[in-house]
């Protein structure tokens, strides 16, 4: 399977995720640990429980938002780490954007690192 394809079934299988407002399987696509690097803020993710609890707060700004699709472009990638550049739509719209690194876990994909980047 190319880098392409799997990044693109990655980000699908995340999106359904959010739009089924699900933390639990969210949180099955972070790994542990993960950081995530927001301005003057950065968070290291050191349980799954972290994540699950951090996205079911989360929910509430994304109200009204029943429309998502991830844009992702491969920026880089080798056998275990991908980086992918995604710009969210939200009811057709750019809404946000980050790079996202994802570690390959096992047999999956995980999100390692993730850095919002500007529109």
């Amino acid at each position: 399977m190319s880098t392409t394809t799997t990044v693109r079934e990655f980000f699908d299988t995340y999106t359904r995720a959010l739009l089924d407002r699900d933390a639990a399987a969210i949180a099955d696509l972070y790994a542990v640990p993960a950081l995530i690097e927001f301005p003057d803020q950065a968070i290291a993710v050191a349980d799954r429980a972290q994540t699950e609890t951090f996205f079911a707060g989360a929910f509430g700004q994304y109200a009204g938002v029943t429309e998502a699709r991830a844009e992702a472009t491969v920026i880089a990638g080798t056998g275990h780490s991908v980086w992918a550049d995604v710009t969210w739509y939200h009811d057709g719209k750019p809404a946000e954007r980050f790079v996202y690194q994802l570690v390959r876990v096992g047999d999956s994909w995980r999100i390692a690192v993730l850095t919002p980047l500007d529109l």
